[in-house]
C-alpha cells in the first residue's frame, strides 16, 4: 500500500479529531492539532475532550454515541464561519467513539439545490 495514503489526513485544510466512547482523544491530525494549539494542540491526544466542553456539548456527544447518529451544524467564532460534522466511528459493528470534522466555510459560499 502507498503509505502516502495513509497520511492524508494531514493533508488536508480541515480538522480531524476523534475519540473514543469514553472521550479520550485517540488522534487528532496536523489542522486539528493547529485549531486547538492554545489548549494544548498535539498534547490533548489522551486527555478527554469532556473535560473541555460544556455539560450541553458532552450530553449530545454521548447521546449520538448511543445511538449511532450524527449531527451537523455551523458555528461562527470571532468571525471564522465553520461546518461542524460529529459522527460515530466504528469497530466489529459497534459504536467505537466519535469523529469530528471542522471545515472553515467561505464568505458566501453557494447553496445549490441539484
Amino acid at each position: 500500500m502507498n503509505t502516502d495514503l495513509l497520511s492524508w489526513p494531514n493533508g488536508v485544510d480541515f480538522a480531524i479529531t476523534i475519540c473514543d466512547t469514553a472521550g479520550t482523544i485517540l488522534y487528532m491530525n496536523e489542522k486539528s492539532q493547529k485549531v486547538f494549539e492554545r489548549w494544548g494542540g498535539k498534547e490533548l491526544i489522551g486527555k478527554n475532550l469532556f473535560d473541555c466542553h460544556s455539560d450541553n456539548s458532552v450530553r449530545i456527544i454521548k447521546e449520538l454515541m448511543a445511538t449511532g447518529k450524527s449531527n451537523t451544524y455551523t458555528i461562527e467564532k470571532n468571525g471564522v464561519k465553520k461546518l461542524i460534522h460529529q459522527t460515530p466511528w466504528y469497530s466489529n459493528g459497534r459504536v467505537a467513539g466519535m469523529v469530528e470534522i471542522s471545515i472553515e466555510t467561505p464568505e458566501g459560499m453557494p447553496h445549490r439545490v441539484r
